[in-house]
């Protein structure tokens, strides 16, 4: 990494209580950096019965433990404002209009590698570390790239994909180049009080609740009608926020005996479109638009330019040919196969062989 030359400098952990960022901060501290921890409390709502399935103050004395363990100091920081404002207000919006949205790569861009960074800056610290699979490498310019994770199974650059040249220049993943079994070894080898905690699944902030249940809490559905490809009315959806392109649909028409999957949503009508079959061309894209598009190097790649596309985590990527659009900010997708089940909404991640070029949403 460039730019410093400190004999011992410190590193602002992101330690969530759980193996992965509790190994990391084991291991910067045997290369012998000053290590800080650092908690984010990100999201409570005392008034939902699911708030005991994300508990980030079970989370926070894991954390604690590991740092007393470590003898490092750890910090606290809420988030949960800006966490509200910046993530979970565009996950309802989003969910709202029907799309499939993604609030982990927007809490990377905003939280951790927006607001704790800055936060890291102004308490002067060299670096930022996390618990993510995925690599950095440093060209002679000084210009960060992102790599996948070793694990192909854990690799986390897809989530990734958003955030700032600047701070991934200063952030370190010390466990990009490790399979999980090694750092569940290594927890064991540090002797951390979390050595055996499970992995956390899903999304924080709605626990072991299914998403769809934890939706109806905040979103009030409309409901309307289900049709055909030919128009025809065969039911009833609950909301249209309710389903995801290329979901199997839960019902079955009369006298039909094909399974039936979410093709489109038609927004002004509230209609819900399904067809027979999980092979059905409509629910198949040979071409998509993405907007909004962030790119991590220091300027954007000249257009057009090949590269390899994920719509979904642990997708395989999928070969297509970027070319610029009339609006900023905006880029044209051609699939050399046809990719299924592309909603709005959803995230679509470029790479060029390892590196992570960037990404965008769906339109």
């Amino acid at each position: 990494m460039p730019g410093l030359k400190k004999s011992k400098p410190t590193v602002l952990v992101g330690m969530s209580g759980g193996v992965d960022s509790s190994v990391s901060a084991a291991l910067l501290q045997r290369r012998g950096f000053n290590v800080v921890g650092g908690f984010i409390k990100n999201w409570s709502d005392s008034k939902d019965v699911w708030t005991g399935e994300c508990n980030w103050s079970g989370e926070r004395r894991d954390a604690l433990r590991v740092a007393a363990k470590l003898g490092i100091p750890l910090l606290t920081f809420d988030f949960e404002k800006e966490y509200r404002a910046l993530v979970m207000k565009d996950f309802f919006r989003t969910y709202k209009k029907g799309e499939t949205p993604n609030p982990d790569i927007l809490c990377n861009q905003y939280i951790k590698f927006g607001l704790f960074f800055k936060m890291a800056k102004r308490l002067k610290m060299d670096y930022i570390a996390t618990g993510h699979y995925a690599r950095v490498r440093w060209d002679s310019n000084g210009t960060a790239h992102l790599l996948r994770g070793a694990d192909t199974d854990k690799d986390q650059s897809y989530f990734l994909c958003r955030i700032s040249q600047e701070a991934l220049n200063r952030t370190f993943f010390p466990i990009g180049n490790l399979k999980k079994t090694a750092v569940r070894k290594l927890a064991k080898q540090f002797a951390l009080p979390v050595a055996d905690k499970p992995d956390s699944q899903g999304i924080c902030f709605v626990g072991k609740l299914d998403l769809k249940d934890f939706l109806r809490t905040k979103i009030k559905s409309k409901p309307g009608e289900i049709v055909d490809p030919k128009g025809r009315i065969i039911g009833r959806h609950d909301g249209l926020d309710r389903y995801t392109i290329g979901q199997r649909h839960g019902f079955a028409a009369s006298g039909g005996t094909s399974a039936w999957y979410v093709a489109r949503k038609d927004l002004r009508k509230n209609c819900l479109i399904v067809v027979p079959g999980a092979r059905h061309p409509w629910l198949y894209s040979d071409s998509a638009v993405v907007r909004d598009v962030h790119w991590l190097g220091v300027r954007p790649p000249a257009f057009p330019i090949k590269v390899q596309v994920q719509i979904r985590y642990r997708q395989k990527p999928v070969s297509a040919i970027v070319a610029s659009d009339k609006y900023k900010n905006r880029v044209k997708l051609k699939f050399t196969e046809p990719v299924k089940a592309a909603a709005a909404g959803q995230s679509a991640v470029f790479y060029k062989g390892q590196e992570c070029l960037g990404g965008g949403f769906l339109c």
